[in-house]
């Protein structure tokens, strides 16, 4: 490698690991109005946030106060740990609205029950690993950016088909969250929907064509018929885990990564950075993610690896651990709520209108 592509090299990964790490920040900059405009000035110029002055005056109001929450909640004895991220001058209110805006609990009551197949195809599964993590087994992809687009519920759905393809065939596709977005008229684009709604889609349509083919744009658009009729990947349909069973769900986990709904609208899930996360939250249920994996710390915690659509600047490189086995049966944030998994019988997939590398 020639001396100068190596030092592009070295710079982009330090840069991805600066990116990653997220924003320090200690207690002398929290001593006066004009230590924390220095650490306002010197975050946005980290996250490369452009604001007017007026826009930014009232930006630091909010900066300032989300760098007391995570100050304060860093400070106590958590298992977990908060930063200063991209959402850092937002308030928790447009946070909500922008990256916790599914609804799921509000399409649920329009729906009514749940659909699927009413059978648990997991059930009999005995003699469970201790830990599992899809990723290390190829199953799942890149972590994602919804952007502010409440379109978690696609990207919850992607991820399950995505994992149960890569099971059947041994080969990973990153799959199109538009498509189900522009075509999958049961949900409500950046409005939310259910995870439920767009197995069925996916499964009447004759399956889902690819990320390359039908690009994420981050906004409602209109189904372009001519890439939605070149699927690459079919599912046979989906069943649900039994609901308020966080024992049912890990035997679904063992067995393929599974789209789940929770209550992701507090403060502390906004600033998460590292750890097991055991904070305070509802069951609102107003985000759809996905486990991908389960397992114990060192020192007996048992957790929930689950992957977000934030990016892989938020959190543990995209990801969340959260606490299993609480007391309350609907498991933490109302992990095991609203739990479902699509089901693929074979190794068949539609015929490819497209070479490989043009997908």
């Amino acid at each position: 490698m020639e001396m100068g592509k190596f030092f592009l090299v070295v710079l982009s990964l330090a840069l991805v690991l600066d990116l990653v790490q997220g924003f320090e920040f200690t207690e002398k900059d929290l001593e006066s109005e004009d230590s924390l405009w220095s650490l306002y000035e010197k975050w946005r110029s980290h996250h490369t946030v452009s604001r007017d002055l007026e826009e930014k005056q009232k930006r630091f109001n909010v900066f300032k106060e989300n760098v007391k929450h995570v100050h304060k909640v860093n400070k106590m004895d958590n298992p977990y740990k908060l930063k200063l991220n991209k959402f850092a001058d937002m308030t928790n209110h447009e946070f909500r609205s922008s990256y916790a805006g599914s609804k799921v609990k509000h399409y649920r009551m329009l729906r009514g029950s749940r659909g699927g197949t009413g059978g648990f195809i997991h059930e009999k599964t005995g003699n469970l690993p201790p830990s599992i993590d899809w990723r290390k087994k190829g199953a799942v992809t890149g972590v994602k950016d919804q952007g502010k687009c409440g379109s978690c519920w696609a990207f919850s759905t992607i991820v399950g088909v995505e994992g149960v393809n890569q099971i059947k065939t041994k080969e990973l596709i990153s799959l199109s969250e538009q498509e189900l977005i522009d075509c999958e008229s049961d949900n409500q684009g950046c409005n939310g929907g259910l995870m439920e709604n767009a197995y069925e889609f996916i499964k009447q349509n004759g399956g889902i064509t690819t990320e390359g083919l039908y690009p994420y744009e981050a906004t409602d658009g209109n189904c372009d018929a001519s890439k939605m009729n070149s699927p690459v990947v079919m599912i046979d349909g989906h069943e649900n885990v039994p609901v308020n069973d966080e024992n049912a769900l890990m035997k679904a986990v063992a067995n393929q990564p599974v789209s789940v709904a929770i209550d992701a609208g507090g403060s502390n899930w906004q600033f998460y950075s590292e750890g097991v996360f055991n904070g305070d939250c509802g069951t609102e249920l107003d985000h759809g993610v996905a486990v991908v994996g389960y397992g114990t710390t060192l020192d007996g915690t048992k957790y929930w690896l689950v992957k977000n659509s934030w990016g892989p600047e938020w959190g543990e490189e995209g990801y969340i651990r959260m606490q299993r086995g609480i007391d309350a049966e609907e498991g933490l944030c109302g992990i095991a709520m609203e739990a479902s998994y699509p089901i693929k019988l074979s190794s068949d997939n539609p015929k490819r209108a497209y070479p490989k590398d043009e997908l």
